[in-house]
């Protein structure tokens, strides 16, 4: 597992590239039958990859349980939601399966012991995204599908930001302990995300980007409004943004990304703006 610890604002300032991206940027989370881990210690999220091919693959697989989290199983004392960002595949949960297709999500419940990923088509395999958080009770395992995901359209042509927020491990849609998700997905012609940008002191993001065109990046930007730094990140990587950092993005073509937060409340709308021409 891969652990990131907690930046402190004033240091990031000072960051080089690399260690911007040593820090804060994820990548290679899908690699054929195994489990790649990153745990944050921002809100101690965890971000998880997972890409059966040959094998059914445990959520656990690789990973010494006890040594980093101090449970005798994964979910012993978290919640976790996870998409299929590949082919279709089946997500076991105690021996309850739940079939899943392109950009379904699945929220499971704290205190499920076995989970197990598998591909239905080893020539085009799953690719399971996975973000954990802690959980103080257990709420029901449940699938949700784009469908009965609740819609929020936002943006304009004009602006080059017209796209559509898709709420689905939400207060609108289902309980959790903290953790929320949901899925952003921009219209051709459109290549901003979240701006006016902002902060919430009160909960941390990760943001994940896919379907991004080849040969073309997304410029996530974070940092403090008034000390913006960016990350170029390529299809399925993944940015881990701190409280205090802004979190938003620019591409070179239109893409779909996936947002994971957790912390102090699940208020979507509990945010610090910060009016775009004070960015610096």
């Amino acid at each position: 597992m891969d652990i990131r610890y907690s930046a402190n604002p004033n240091d990031v300032k000072r960051y080089t590239t690399e260690e911007l991206r040593r820090e804060f940027h994820i990548t290679g989370l899908y690699r054929p039958d195994t489990v790649q881990a990153v745990y944050s210690h921002v809100d101690r999220m965890v971000t998880l990859g997972v890409m059966p091919v040959n094998e059914t693959v445990p959520i656990d697989k690789g990973i010494d349980v006890w040594a980093n989290f101090g449970t005798r199983f994964f979910l012993e004392r978290r919640e976790a939601g996870l998409f299929n960002l590949g082919g279709a595949g089946v997500v076991a949960c105690e021996g309850t399966e739940y079939k899943m297709g392109y950009k379904d999500c699945l929220y499971i419940a704290m205190g499920t012991k076995q989970v197990t990923f598998k591909s239905e088509d080893s020539s085009n395999p799953a690719r399971f995204y996975v973000v954990s958080a802690p959980a103080h009770r257990a709420y029901e395992t449940r699938l949700i599908t784009l469908e009965e995901a609740a819609k929020k359209p936002l943006g304009s042509a004009e602006s080059s930001n017209k796209r559509v927020i898709n709420q689905f491990i939400h207060p609108d849609v289902l309980p959790t302990c903290q953790l929320s998700m949901g899925m952003t997905c921009l219209e051709p012609g459109s290549v901003w995300n979240t701006m006016p940008c902002h902060t919430h002191e009160r909960r941390m993001e990760i943001y994940t980007y896919f379907e991004i065109p080849e040969d073309n990046v997304v410029f996530h930007l974070m940092g403090q409004g008034d000390e913006t730094r960016h990350i170029v990140m390529q299809n399925f990587d993944a940015a881990i943004s701190p409280s205090w950092s802004i979190h938003a993005g620019c591409g070179t073509s239109n893409y779909t990304f996936i947002w994971a937060m957790g912390g102090e409340n699940q208020a979507f709308d509990d945010m610090d703006v910060i009016p775009t021409t004070d960015l610096k």
